[in-house]
């Protein structure tokens, strides 16, 4: 006879419920890597340019709902091809309205994948950090001090890749507001680079060549992006100089 309490079964089954949405992200994120990483190219943009240039012109307004569409996919199931989809919408929409598309799609996609690992392993992680008394909780700590400097670089800091900057939040417990906020306007400047690019895809496709990717590192690019991460880094490194004072 089942001498376990009542509830303990409904619990369990919350439980999984919780998890359920960011399993499934790893799932089709592993099986997208496998499926999809030879076919969301550049290649694949070049062999289908007249047609997606047709349909452009044709039906204009789902054609930018289905670039949000899928841009959304594969930011939301961390699937190859981001870097493709920006440069896509500034081949497809132009500079102004490529760079709106791709915020939008890769803010409201990195949106979801926060939300499905807060939803689970996020606010089980956040309440052990919270129950410790180690350096993990005065990490935590330390990071909610500085939680907007911190998610701006994060955001800002070409090393760090997106998923990372979009699960690593949920799993510290980081307020949704902050993430929504810092990654709306955090992607903005690398937005306009990969827009950027795309927007003289065309030329590029008819000499023979792919993008070259490589243009983020130029000084006249990278510089001013150094230049935000300082801005970022400043209201920590006054608090820091005030704390030291006050000692």
């Amino acid at each position: 006879m089942d001498q376990s309490p009542p509830d303990t079964q409904p619990a369990k089954s919350a439980s999984w419920a919780r998890h359920a949405p960011l399993a499934i992200i790893l799932i089709v994120a592993v099986v997208g890597f496998v499926t999809l990483r030879d076919f969301l190219t550049f290649d694949t943009l070049r062999d289908n340019r007249e047609a997606l240039i047709g349909y452009r012109d044709a039906h204009f307004g789902l054609m930018a709902l289905a670039f949000i569409a899928v841009y959304f996919v594969i930011v939301a199931f961390s699937l190859p091809g981001a870097a493709v989809a920006s440069v896509t919408g500034g081949f497809l929409f132009g500079l102004v309205l490529g760079t709106g598309l791709n915020v939008t799609a890769a803010s409201l996609g990195a949106c979801a994948i926060f939300l499905a690992a807060r939803l689970g392993l996020g606010r089980t992680l956040a309440a052990k950090i919270e129950t410790s008394d180690g350096s993990l909780k005065r990490l935590k700590k330390g990071l909610h001090e500085n939680e907007i400097s911190v998610l701006f670089l994060m955001r800002l800091v070409p090393a760090v890749p997106f998923f990372v900057a979009n699960l690593l939040p949920a799993l510290v417990g980081v307020r949704f507001f902050n993430f929504a906020f810092t990654t709306v306007l955090g992607i903005i400047p690398g937005a306009i680079v990969f827009t950027w690019i795309g927007v003289g895809l065309g030329e590029v496709f008819d000499r023979g060549q792919n993008p070259d990717l490589s243009l983020l590192w130029e000084p006249q690019i990278i510089g001013p992006i150094i230049g935000l991460c300082a801005l970022a880094l400043l209201p920590m490194i006054l608090k820091a100089i005030r704390g030291k004072k006050e000692i």
